[in-house]
């Protein structure tokens, strides 16, 4: 009863800007990057946001094959929504990541990691489709030693809304006192949200969050007052002057909410490094061909 007087009592976040997410060439693979663009840099403190596939995988058409890469400085996250990847890292893990499974890597101070759909998926054919979150670390938790995290779709918290047509998936932070399996390093909330048709939902983060909701398929009225659709505006980033914001579905959807305490730090990128000061972008660089990261062999 306390929660649901929350939700009647609580003030909307207003919307500080809605937009598309555009489509960019990465070598062979064609993905959707709402952000950062010309007009949004990052998300304080997300600072990038990409939305791959969904793609048809077969033997004969796997662009997505990514060899050994190193990272360093932030927090790479996927959240896989249609097929199977397999992940290996230089800290020794190897996983097979499943429709609806979440990887969540703290590179810190540099992993050597490798992904790519699975020999299964390429040699029956399949879809594949995910997010890639990159999601910063301040200066103190930059150069910690790197983890990686693998929690499986059925392991996650769920809240079923009060019509029981809108699920809401915790993977980090926290919702009505319910918890995401993830550790964070830093005060960050996300959740995937499954609405049917006309379903409705409140959904609460903190003040001193920044907010955004990213729609992956589907058409969803956001506050009674904007529209996320796609091909349209698919990304919707909140002011910092509410208690949540409410959304109702005009048919089956799909979307991320990712809510974060910005860390208000420079940020310096390169690549694969995320860092404060170009000096340490080159220190990674150098890091990196020196072995530092760790190895991975090819395979």
């Amino acid at each position: 009863m306390e929660s649901i007087l929350n939700k009647i009592n609580m003030k909307l976040n207003t919307i500080k800007r809605a937009g598309r997410s555009h489509f960019v060439n990465m070598g062979p693979i064609r993905l959707r990057q709402p952000f950062p663009t010309q007009h949004i840099e990052m998300i304080d403190p997300f600072v990038l946001l990409h939305h791959y596939g969904p793609y048809e995988i077969s033997e004969t058409n796997n662009p997505f094959d990514l060899g050994p890469h190193p990272h360093r400085g932030f927090e790479p996250v996927t959240f896989l929504v249609q097929g199977e990847q397999l992940h290996r890292d230089s800290l020794g893990n190897e996983s097979v990541v499943k429709a609806g499974d979440v990887q969540w890597t703290t590179a810190g101070r540099g992993i050597v990691h490798a992904e790519r759909p699975t020999k299964a998926l390429v040699k029956q054919g399949g879809t594949i489709e995910g997010i890639q979150l990159w999601l910063n670390l301040p200066s103190e938790k930059k150069m910690m030693e790197a983890n990686y995290q693998h929690e499986k779709h059925e392991d996650f918290n769920v809240i079923t809304s009060e019509d029981q047509k809108v699920t809401t998936r915790i993977i980090a932070g926290e919702l009505e006192h319910s918890f995401g399996r993830i550790k964070t390093q830093t005060s960050v909330n996300a959740f995937m949200i499954d609405a049917k048709a006309e379903g409705e939902e409140t959904i609460s983060f903190p003040k001193s969050h920044q907010g955004l909701v990213y729609l992956l398929n589907g058409k969803v009225t956001v506050n009674g007052v904007e529209t996320l659709e796609l091909d349209k505006n698919q990304l919707m980033e909140f002011h910092q002057d509410g208690d949540g914001f409410t959304i109702k579905a005009q048919s089956d959807s799909k979307m991320l909410f990712l809510s974060g305490e910005p860390i208000n730090e420079p940020v310096a990128t390169y690549g694969p490094y995320v860092m404060n000061s170009q000096t340490e972008l080159l220190e990674a660089m150098r890091d990196y061909q020196m072995g530092k990261m760790g190895f991975l062999p090819s395979n």
